[in-house]
């Protein structure tokens, strides 16, 4: 078997992780990135790589690392190759469809809220002036997102009103997407939840000393062990945005448990710090068998 890695970086720590678990499973392992790639229409291959492989025939399977910052067009450009690769039969994972959903926060929290799913208070909008309505109808205390992004970048908390009129008029200015969510105390920890077609293989609490709970902006991973409860809400999100491995973030709160995100193409060198499992080797050997199984 022949599974490409789509990475930025072949050199990163979870692209040589999975590169070496494949590899251990006996599969050959390419690693190579999107400027590596030509797209074609009405001749030759669907997707040539540099080296004039056709990536439909010589691949197997498709693990996509993260899509990666890029201007509209690139993105657009990423996702609609990693679609004609999935149509052309080649198996990529994530879907093509799911990775569309889970980058864009807004569109994938919606999709949860109307799957029953529970999800923060959340208002989108171009205008400031909604937005300064929108945080006051949020408790006047807001966590202000990019719709795009990922790791905690990004983020602040807003408490206070003229810093929040002031913040709005200034993203407006430089035309942003204002994406506030209400606030949820959760005591510094919340969930990542690791899952892996239908199972969640890892889980760890990220304890953090202030309220933002990425392990890339210093909280300290801790393993978890889930309730069935938890469990069963990390898969729900999972199956409901299409994904095949992602990661979940739970939030735990007097009001009761929301997921706040879910990652189509997590890391995992946090989570594998605290972790028994191989998460690697989880991921490669259930694309190996989900690929001889389809």
């Amino acid at each position: 078997m022949r599974v490409g890695i789509l990475t930025r970086n072949a050199e990163a720590w979870c692209s040589t992780q999975l590169r070496k678990a494949f590899t251990n499973l006996g599969a050959e392992v390419e690693s190579f990135w999107f400027t590596d790639l030509a797209s074609r229409i009405s001749f030759g291959p669907t997707v040539q790589r540099r080296d004039k492989v056709d990536l439909s025939t010589h691949l197997d399977a498709l693990l996509v690392r993260p899509i990666g910052r890029g201007s509209l067009d690139e993105v657009l450009y990423r996702v609609d190759t990693l679609h004609r690769l999935s149509e052309s039969g080649l198996c990529v994972v994530n879907p093509p469809r799911a990775i569309e959903r889970c980058v864009d926060k807004y569109y994938a929290l919606s999709i949860l809220q109307a799957n029953g799913v529970k999800v923060p208070r959340t208002v989108v909008t171009e205008d400031h002036e909604l937005a300064l309505e929108a945080f006051s109808e949020l408790g006047g205390d807001v966590i202000l997102k990019p719709v795009f992004g990922s790791r905690g970048m990004g983020i602040t908390r807003v408490t206070d009103y003229e810093v929040a009129r002031r913040v709005f008029n200034l993203l407006h200015y430089h035309r942003f997407v204002l994406y506030l969510q209400e606030y949820i105390p959760h005591g510094r920890s919340d969930i990542r939840a690791f899952v892996v077609g239908d199972r969640v293989v890892a889980a760890m609490h990220r304890r953090a000393r202030g309220w933002k709970t990425n392990v890339s902006q210093g909280a300290k991973p801790v393993a978890a062990k889930l309730l069935s409860e938890q469990e069963d809400l990390a898969l729900k999100a999972v199956s409901t945005l299409g994904c095949l491995v992602a990661g979940v973030d739970i939030l735990e709160s007097k009001n009761g448990r929301y997921v706040t995100e879910v990652n189509s193409q997590p890391g995992f060198r946090g989570l594998q710090s605290v972790s028994q499992v191989n998460v690697a080797e989880e991921i490669a050997k259930f694309v190996i068998g989900y690929v001889k199984g389809s």
